[in-house]
């Protein structure tokens, strides 16, 4: 009889456990962030060199530059006309990364649709769908 008792407490700890480690899959839109559904244009690249050099602009870069820095490990993002940067997140939480949605496009100019967030400036795009726009031509500076 206390056999099957110890048998059954471990059997409800370890569904308890297994439960309690579960992934959280919550999903992000609603709850207080400034939300809509939109489609950008820009520039896929590299985070680091247009924070940091304001000459950078969507239709220019140093290709060597983006591919070194992307290689290095920098975030990927898509710069707009208008000079925003659009940070790309997954649609559950935890986020995902979205690096292997976006590097075939390093370096291009393309739409993406999706769900856009917004908090105190920082611009963030669930997508759903992303296309190189061919017809814009992106210059590279250093060649």
């Amino acid at each position: 009889m206390i056999r099957a008792l110890k048998i059954g407490l471990l059997a409800c700890c370890g569904i308890l456990l297994a439960a309690s480690q579960s992934q959280q899959t919550t999903d992000m839109a609603g709850a207080r962030a400034n939300v809509s559904n939109e489609t950008i244009e820009g520039l896929v690249r590299d985070v680091a060199c247009p924070i940091q050099n304001l000459d950078n602009h969507p239709t220019s870069m140093g290709s060597k530059c983006v591919q070194d820095c992307v290689k290095g490990g920098s975030p990927l993002i898509i710069l707009t006309k208008d000079d925003r940067l659009y940070f790309p997140i997954s649609a559950r939480m935890p986020d995902t990364d979205q690096r292997k949605v976006l590097m075939p496009f390093v370096g291009k100019y393309v739409r993406a649709s999706g769900i856009v967030f917004e908090r105190t400036g920082t611009h963030a795009i669930v997508i759903t769908e992303i296309k190189e726009m061919k017809e814009v031509t992106v210059k590279d500076d250093e060649g």
